[in-house]
């Protein structure tokens, strides 16, 4: 195999309703699957539905939330939502609740929310950045 890469995954689409965010968990699977280091996935515009703790999908759908918090956890991978896209979607963390004087929060566990300055120190940073 060539040299390893390192990779960030951006993704755009929402959880559900179109392929856009199963296709990069796919491509997640098949990088790392080839040797490759996923480090991070930054999740914008509607993808910050990625990191809801709201979703729900029926009994005999594919969890996509659950799949992203799995691979987190097995391969070390950072999942963020950027934190103004998800603001405007009710995509709360801890820290966005406390500062907005909020109940309650939306973010699910393993999912983190960042800037914009994360993106793109990845771009910087990472061998390759894959936008979904």
């Amino acid at each position: 195999m060539a040299t390893p890469l390192t990779y960030t995954l951006l993704v755009n689409g929402p959880a559900y309703g179109t392929q856009s965010a199963r296709n990069a968990y796919l491509f997640a699977q098949a990088l790392i699957a080839k040797g490759h280091t996923l480090v991070s996935v930054f999740f914008y515009q509607e993808g910050v539905h990625n990191g809801s703790a709201l979703t729900l999908p029926a009994n005999d759908e594919f969890d996509l939330v659950k799949a992203w918090q799995a691979l987190s956890l097995e391969h070390h991978v950072r999942l963020e939502t950027c934190v103004a896209a998800s603001l405007r979607r009710g995509v709360i963390g801890d820290q966005e609740a406390q500062q907005h004087h909020l109940k309650q929060t939306s973010l699910a566990k393993g999912f983190d929310q960042s800037g914009l300055g994360s993106l793109a120190e990845a771009l910087l940073t990472q061998d390759r950045v894959v936008q979904f």
